[in-house]
């Protein structure tokens, strides 16, 4: 719920990424959305104009990083040095999908850390805060030299499976690292936890070796931060169907449903309902008849007023392990 307190000298702008996001936020917080204007030269470079002042006010920027990724990166950077020249007071990027948070390591010879990369290139832009939403890997918040506030989502879909018949209910993992945050989401059901041991052999491609945790019987909720091609999700399947589950539903944060991946989830008749988020923009075509969204843009407009009014964010997670 949106507290009363007034906000103070706020603008929010938008790029082209989701920009039903961003309005549906500042309708939460009873302001107008500010306009801005992106437009592409002969030599196919990008310029963008905010059409609205900034001059020592509190300016919010919504861009989630979905594909075509880099384009709406380079959007994104562009409108932070924009509200920077603008004399802007504060400049948070509000970036619902952060997708450059999967690449956080250097696990193969001579590659970039591109979620440190991208973090730099934000700060370098103008952003003094960012605020997101269910990093792949927590040491990608420690990439960024500026504040970030990290929320989750896991009060939201909770709230759905609460709706539900919870008997003989296991939450899934697809695998170990995601375990933790699918214990948050098993603790607030009240639910037991069990999680696939997961072996990456390209993009696409995994192989699920063995469930860790008692399946046999049970109804399963598999929850993991996003589902990109699926193919954890069908070979988390394929494993539970041979250890006797029963039921399945699916959860995720981030639907981004790329490549093969409707195509997989529609072949994979016994999916009860598959619950994602819309900090990705659903596309009609990826719509499936069993696909739930639920909205996480009041808790980024609460997140908003909080961050204007000088309240803690990290307090709307106080009963779990907080980011900031």
């Amino acid at each position: 719920m949106l507290s009363e307190r007034a906000l103070r000298d706020v603008t929010v702008f938008t790029g082209s990424a989701h920009p039903e996001f961003a309005a549906e936020m500042c309708e939460i917080l009873g302001i107008d959305l500010a306009p801005s204007r992106t437009t592409r030269f002969s030599n196919d470079c990008l310029q963008v104009q905010l059409r609205a002042n900034c001059r020592q006010r509190d300016v919010f920027i919504v861009q989630p990083l979905v594909p075509p990724v880099q384009e709406h990166l380079v959007e994104l950077c562009l409108m932070l040095d924009a509200a920077r020249g603008a004399s802007a007071a504060h400049i948070t990027a509000v970036i619902p999908h952060y997708a450059y948070a999967r690449s956080d390591k250097k696990d193969a010879p001579r590659i970039s850390i591109g979620g440190r990369l991208v973090a730099d290139m934000i700060a370098a832009s103008g952003a003094t805060r960012v605020v997101t939403m269910a990093l792949h890997a927590p040491q990608v918040h420690g990439f960024f030299s500026i504040p970030v506030d990290h929320l989750s989502a896991v009060a939201e879909l909770a709230d759905h499976f609460k709706q539900t018949d919870l008997s003989d209910t296991v939450v899934v993992s697809p695998d170990l690292g995601n375990a933790k945050v699918a214990t948050q989401l098993a603790r607030k059901l009240g639910l037991g936890v069990a999680a696939g041991s997961k072996r990456r052999l390209a993009d696409d491609t995994v192989v699920v070796d063995n469930i860790v945790g008692d399946v046999q019987g049970k109804n399963v909720i598999v929850f993991d931060d996003e589902i990109a091609t699926a193919g954890s999700i069908v070979e988390v399947l394929r494993k539970l169907r041979s250890e006797g589950a029963r039921r399945i539903s699916l959860a995720c944060t981030h639907g981004l449903f790329t490549g093969p991946a409707i195509e997989r989830l529609r072949a994979e008749s016994d999916i009860d309902e598959i619950v994602t988020t819309n900090t990705v923009p659903l596309a009609p075509e990826k719509q499936l008849p069993n696909m739930v969204t639920r909205s996480v843009a009041p808790l980024f407009a609460e997140a908003v007023r909080r961050i204007n009014c000088g309240e803690s964010v990290s307090s709307l997670f106080s009963d779990e392990p907080t980011y900031g």
